[in-house]
């Protein structure tokens, strides 16, 4: 409907990109799916960023962040996938001319669901993961080698038939795929607007939600004065509309989410383009989900759940 607010579709513009890459460039960060957003870069998109690569000259590489590619819950079109070996997820590495000029980046914690143990692997030419295990170090100065050893065991295992299915990814994406439906309706219920999809490709455990006008007009109008809206935490120290209905629904409402600010850069939170969204994690086990989406229902209403305790859907 001509007017309605929806949740839309994050693309990527050549012409923003273009303008951002020089020769001076000497990486580019690609995070697909994506977080906080959920978007997954379609083959087409990364193709453009490959030429962008190109044209940026020999010192410019790729940083592949694939942490969430065995959960992409809403495919992009068939003809997006020719060549891929991972169902719903292109590698970048695997582009023309890509693979050494790509460091890919995995993860155990986002695939296994076991983030605090922070396993994972880098996958590049020799000439690229050597700074990598120099640098590796002094960020983290000692993994843990039984999560390691569990790791190495548990990845061949992962492709063979499990719970019903023919591997364990394609359990992992159908049980995130019934969670993401169970609070996407919650949120649509609270005034919520969220992507289409059965339209919009998506990846990850998260939820970009996008806050409604209606939705808006839930939130005491002293909760955008100060003292409220003084918060050195927020960019710029100032709270915007994202930052101001989480702080509300976690202290009235017993919910809480993430304000999608801290996602932006300091500049554009404070041009105000962070103040739409918040982000929301379908990573949780059913009972959280359901308590989170009875919350949810009385975000527009005069209940207050608060003085229960608050239930967390903010991340993993």
């Amino acid at each position: 409907d001509e007017g309605k607010v929806t949740g839309g579709q994050w693309i990527l513009e050549p012409e923003k990109l273009e303008r951002a890459i020089s020769p001076k460039t000497r990486a580019i960060v690609l995070n697909s799916p994506h977080n906080p957003t959920g978007k997954v870069f379609t083959r087409s998109e990364m193709e453009i960023i490959a030429d962008n690569v190109i044209k940026a000259g020999p010192q410019c590489v790729v940083i592949s962040d694939e942490v969430y590619k065995y959960i992409v819950h809403s495919p992009p079109p068939k003809e997006e996938l020719m060549g891929t070996s991972c169902p719903g997820h292109v590698h970048f590495a695997s582009l023309p001319n890509m693979w050494d000029r790509t460091i890919t980046v995995s993860s155990a914690g986002k695939t296994f669901s076991a983030t605090g143990w922070q396993v994972g692997w880098c996958i590049a030419p020799s000439h690229l993961i050597a700074p990598v295990h120099q640098l590796l170090p002094y960020v983290q100065f000692c993994a843990s080698t039984v999560i390691q050893e569990a790791l190495a065991r548990t990845l061949p295992r992962a492709d063979e038939p499990f719970e019903g299915y023919n591997n364990y990814y394609e359990y992992l994406n159908s049980t995130y795929r019934r969670k993401r439906d169970l609070l996407g309706k919650a949120l649509s219920e609270a005034g919520f607007a969220i992507p289409d999809y059965d339209k919009t490709p998506g990846g990850g455990f998260f939820i970009f939600a996008r806050i409604t006008p209606e939705l808006k007009k839930a939130i005491p109008a002293e909760r955008l004065k100060p003292p409220y809206s003084n918060n050195p935490a927020a960019p710029g120290g100032v709270v915007g509309l994202d930052w101001a209905l989480c702080q509300w629904m976690a202290e009235e409402k017993g919910v809480l989410c993430i304000p999608s600010s801290p996602f932006f850069s300091r500049e554009r939170a404070i041009a105000g383009d962070s103040d739409e969204f918040i982000r929301v994690a379908f990573c949780k086990q059913d009972e959280t989900i359901e308590r989170a989406a009875k919350a949810l229902r009385g975000v527009r209403s005069g209940s207050v759940t608060g003085k229960n305790k608050p239930v967390a859907i903010n991340g993993s």
